[in-house]
């Protein structure tokens, strides 16, 4: 499995948290399964963003 990574960075942890739980509760994922994972991470330039382990 790969991770998939969400094509958004924002500047703050917060803000990162906040995509993660409107991407978990998201029910658009009727056409695909479910991510088993997803996750916070944090880029060499300080930015946030969300990636997905299916």
């Amino acid at each position: 499995m790969a991770w998939v990574y969400y094509c958004k960075l924002v500047d703050t942890r917060f803000q990162a948290s906040c995509l993660k739980a409107r991407l978990e509760a998201a029910e658009g994922w009727s056409y695909r399964r479910t991510p088993r994972y997803i996750g916070i991470f944090q880029t060499s330039t300080g930015k946030y963003g969300i990636k997905a382990l299916w």
